[in-house]
């Protein structure tokens, strides 16, 4: 008699459905145990090899935590809402609704094939109108609370509100942050100004403080399907489904505050059982960073240049600054023979992704401009370093507050007060560079280093 795997696997597969073997029901008695797999989007091409390589892993966890006693959910879903699913129904003609049930049960047939312990009974389908809603439900809490700093913790944007009508905003207000407050400062306004604002003014300043807003930000532009894409939809310029060319494009698009959250999500992190690697990697990924924001004063110019650092006391040794391709300086400090060729280079580097930017930084092609620049950094006393510096406690993209910024200035300048009439003699730093006493930066050439569409002045110090 043969092996008949496929009739012993249909029955038994038959049996475990009937049964319920793998459905999770609450049970205080036993230690609960979560398996997630990252849900598959369904198209009419079912599961590739990539699928079920994952989720094998998976499923012998899963049932190893069972054997040990465990409480094991172990759900599967379909990530089946969003330009795939568009684009799949505009290539064949038929509605989305309709594609992607038809999809879907095609995917579901193979999983069972193969035998996954799923609990089927909390299948997720993005698609699903029963759970965008709640998508749809935490974006507008988001939008409806602002983060106090006081308080550690987001609070109802109606108790702002308030606070404006009965204190105004004085703009030291640690309590309440601004989103980029240390680049665009927010006003002070009165109680009684507050009040006579118009309606689009007062949603205007309370959008500064949503945890949710709408700002402008450098976005992946696909023309042809109509819609922003993500970093690894993007492959040489052009769009990894269709073919159709991407550009960097500054656009109107929805931001979440996270860096309001940074302090608490580091210190999360020392809370979970990982390892260390993963931990490093999160702290990477939040980019949580104490440093000072420096304006370069361009020379011929009114416009300034702000450039972010964790290492202030390298002012001294400063020769050029660095502009990202999509900067709105470009423009207007390139010298009209240069104008074509920098243009040319930044239609390319915008044309990139960050991560291809990134990619390519060992290799990137350098743009040069050849510019006269004055370093903006006043110190105490009569040497003369040239301008004014900002320092302060900065997050890696936004501020944590003018007052909290306020007493590192201080520090910080006591610090550079104390390292110019001390040992440490900038101006003979200067002389080394070339410089002399008081005197601006000579002209020097300043190429276009793009690091992930950042500038990175501090790697050419």
């Amino acid at each position: 008699m043969g092996y008949e795997h496929k009739d012993i696997e249909k029955k038994w597969r038959e049996e475990w459905r009937k049964r319920g073997t793998y459905r999770v029901e609450n049970d205080p008695s036993k230690p609960k145990y979560y398996v997630l797999d990252m849900f598959p989007y369904p198209s009419g091409a079912g599961l590739h090899v990539g699928h079920p390589l994952g989720y094998i892993a998976s499923d012998i966890v899963a049932r190893y935590k069972r054997q040990k006693g465990f409480n094991v959910l172990h759900p599967m879903g379909y990530d089946s809402f969003g330009l795939p699913a568009e684009q799949y129904a505009i290539q064949t003609g038929q509605h989305p609704a309709k594609t992607t049930e038809v999809n879907i049960a095609r995917y579901r047939e193979q999983l069972d094939n193969i035998g996954f312990s799923f609990d089927w009974s909390r299948e997720v389908r993005t698609s699903d109108p029963s759970y965008y809603k709640w998508t749809q439900w935490i974006f507008l809490q988001l939008f409806d609370s602002w983060y106090d700093h006081a308080a550690q913790r987001a609070k109802p944007i109606g108790e702002l509100m308030e606070r404006f009508e009965k204190h105004g905003w004085n703009g030291n207000d640690d309590c309440a942050i601004t989103g980029n407050e240390e680049l665009d400062p927010l006003a002070a306004f009165t109680a009684d100004e507050w009040s006579g604002f118009s309606e689009k003014h007062q949603q205007a300043i309370l959008l500064r403080f949503r945890l949710a807003y709408l700002s402008e930000a450098w976005v992946n532009w696909c023309p042809a399907l109509g819609t922003v894409l993500a970093n690894d939809e993007v492959k040489d310029g052009v769009s990894e489904r269709g073919g159709h060319p991407v550009e960097r494009k500054r656009m109107p698009q929805w931001s979440m505050r996270i860096t309001a959250f940074a302090q608490r999500l580091l210190d999360g992190l020392e809370t979970l059982d990982w390892s260390e690697s993963i931990k490093e990697a999160q702290r990477n990924w939040i980019g949580r960073s104490e440093g000072a924001l420096i304006n370069f004063q361009l020379i011929g110019h009114s416009e300034q240049i702000a450039v972010f650092t964790t290492r202030p006391d390298t002012i001294f040794g400063v020769s050029f600054v660095t502009l990202a391709p999509e900067h709105e300086l470009i423009e207007k400090i390139t010298p009209p023979a240069k104008l074509e060729e920098v243009r040319a280079y930044v239609t390319l580097a915008k044309n990139r992704s960050e991560r291809e930017a990134h990619d390519r930084s060992e290799t990137r092609e350098r743009c040069v401009h050849r510019r006269v620049c004055e370093a903006s950094v006043h110190a105490h006393g009569h040497t003369r370093v040239g301008g004014r510096l900002r320092a302060g406690w900065l997050w890696h993209r936004r501020g944590n507050g003018r007052a909290r910024r306020r007493s590192a200035r201080l520090e910080f300048c006591d610090a550079l007060q104390h390292s110019l009439h001390g040992r440490y003699r900038a101006l003979g730093h200067f002389e080394r560079c070339g410089r002399k006493q008081g005197s601006h930066v000579g002209e020097q050439r300043f190429p276009e280093r793009i690091e992930g569409g950042r500038c990175d002045p501090a790697r050419h110090r």
